[in-house]
């Protein structure tokens, strides 16, 4: 190693192409395959040739090489070494590692300790998180037992993203199989509904002898497992759910007390059905219980649910899950209906895909970060018991909407019509007990049409827009958005540049849908001029997306 000791490590610059292109060079240069890492560290000859490097996400090492040149040199410690280190800096208290039965010595001598194994590979970790993780099971299951006598205990896994009638039934059928039933969430968030909204969902519904764990970081999941050290498909997966169930044999079920798994059956999916089969073959006890049908004989699962609200159905969504799922997919829907509004193209003075508009303070990336903001807080509006909890609800996330945007009002309109619709009642009635009045001056935007209950949406807007989907889904947008705009007294467009252009604004959005001229052509001349102008009609697209929602919740 004497040639390499005065070698640095390394922050490789993973956002640079060029960088990048190097790095996936050298892996696939040592047979493996590139991976998404947080960062990425190496070790380099004088000439710049990477002769060892490794990455991690999160709390996990990945994509771990050392060139042929080298690797009688001892240089995979150093860089394991160099990324323990930075894993630590970013507050882990622990890390983990996938990586071949070979490799075993050297994270051995690291302070890596053995999680599972499996032919072509060994999950390791540094630190004591599982052991902290058990240990928590290990209490909830020791207080239920001090509690009442429990001679048999389960345990269901669940990702329920998001909860449906399926897993009622499966919680259900399990519970009434033993004594009491242990409900584990996964922990990885990216998927539709956070983990802290499919805890709150499963805790809706589970049965009298069940309890809710703790999310698990270590139930090894399709995302968290890193497959660029195993060179075939089939491999991957059976290394996969082999790793992930040795584990749970050797650490889960042996801190609660559980004796049998229970899991729902698999007609359709191959990998569901072969990881039901090895589970029977690797863990002391399984039970497959049937799954939930609806009337046509298909299975009840997360992912119909799914297709259906990515269709903008809530009453096909409604009807595989139960009412505690309801609010989460309303939210899930409002939600959807902003990133629609956002998407749209060619939008005169609004921020879209194709530019800000005529608007200096946000853009693009701003407005998503302003939806995922929003996001959990719909959820607690289609909750809320009293117009008084709405309101604060408002409040709340105007605030947390001003804190993801760094104070630039974004959707501040679109907090108050979503959450009149996502409340449920009487939208006329509700925005009277929140003390709106009519405006002197006759002025009708869009709080004075919360007075009439959205009386121009549900009368014109919704029936030009479900006309129109049979079309071009992009041209009955823009249709509808120029409705709206000669509809509605736009208080964004009055206070940038008063009423009387504001009432010309209106007619010249009139004026493009009666002229029969291409659509996109005259689109292109208001944005110009809007951009030029400052004019933003910001009421008529947060009324763009509440009829969006709207249509959802009600067709």
């Amino acid at each position: 190693m004497a040639q390499y000791e005065n070698l640095n490590i390394q922050e490789m610059p993973m956002g640079s192409p060029l960088f990048r292109i190097k790095v996936e060079r050298f892996l696939r240069g040592n047979g493996l395959a590139p991976e998404a890492v947080d960062a990425y560290y190496v070790i380099e000859n004088p000439d710049g040739e990477i002769l060892a490097g490794g990455g991690y996400h999160k709390d996990i090492i990945k994509c771990l090489a050392v060139a042929e040149c080298a690797r009688s040199e001892g240089l995979l410690a150093p860089v394991v070494s160099r990324l323990m280190r930075e894993i630590s800096l970013r507050g882990y208290s622990g890390c983990k590692v996938f990586t071949k039965p070979a490799n075993r010595p050297v994270f051995e001598s690291l302070g890596f300790h053995l999680l599972a194994e499996a032919p072509e590979a060994l999950l390791m970790e540094c630190g004591k998180g599982l052991v902290s993780y058990c240990r928590a099971l290990q209490e909830l299951a020791n207080r239920h037992s001090t509690a009442k006598s429990v001679e048999s205990a389960g345990v269901v896994v669940l990702h329920a993203n998001p909860v449906t009638l399926g897993h009622q039934y499966l919680l259900q059928e399990a519970a009434g199989r033993c004594d009491h039933l242990f409900v584990i969430p996964l922990s990885a968030d990216g998927g539709r509904f956070s983990a802290a909204e499919r805890a709150e969902m499963l805790q809706a519904i589970l049965p009298e002898n069940a309890t809710l764990c703790p999310a698990s970081d270590y139930i090894i999941s399709y995302a968290t497992f890193p497959s660029y050290f195993l060179k075939k498909g089939g491999d991957i997966a059976e290394t996969q759910m082999r790793l992930d169930l040795d584990l749970f044999a050797r650490h889960i079920m042996p801190a609660l007390g559980a004796a049998v798994r229970f899991v729902g059956s698999e007609a359709d999916d191959p990998l569901t059905a072969r990881y039901n089969a090895l589970m029977q073959e690797l863990l002391p006890g399984v039970e497959i219980i049937p799954r939930l049908q609806d009337e046509s004989g298909r299975a009840i699962s997360a992912s119909r649910v799914r297709k259906a609200l990515d269709e903008g159905s809530f009453t096909k969504a409604a009807s595989m899950t139960p009412p505690s799922t309801h609010p989460y997919l309303k939210a899930d829907l409002a939600a959807r209906a902003l990133r629609i509004e956002l998407d749209l193209p060619l939008k005169p003075g609004l921020v879209g895909p194709d530019g800000a508009g005529a608007h200096k303070d946000m853009d693009y990336a701003l407005m998503q970060r302003s939806i995922a903001a929003l996001r959990p807080w719909f959820v607690r509006m289609a909750k809320a018991e009293s117009p008084e909890e709405l309101q604060q609800l408002g409040i709340d996330a105007e605030k947390a909407m001003l804190e993801a945007t760094g104070g630039v009002n974004t959707h501040r309109g679109a907090i108050f019509a979503l959450g009149l619709a996502l409340y449920g009642r009487p939208i006329a009635e509700t925005a009277a007990k929140l003390g709106l009045t009519p405006r002197p001056d006759g002025v009708n935007g869009a709080l004075q049409m919360a007075l009439g209950g959205y009386r121009e949406l549900f009368n014109e807007w919704l029936p030009l827009y479900r006309r129109l989907l049979s079309g071009n889904a992009t041209a009955a947008l823009q249709q509808v958005l120029l409705r709206i705009m000669s509809t509605l007294d736009d208080t964004c467009i009055i206070k940038r540049v008063g009423p009387d252009r504001a009432q010309q604004v209106k007619r010249e959005a009139a004026d493009l849908l009666a002229s029969g001229a291409t659509l996109s052509e005259g689109l292109r001349r208001l944005c110009l001029a809007y951009a030029d102008e400052g004019i933003s009609p910001g009421g008529a697209a947060d009324m763009l997306a509440l009829t969006i929602f709207i249509d959802t919740i009600t067709s």
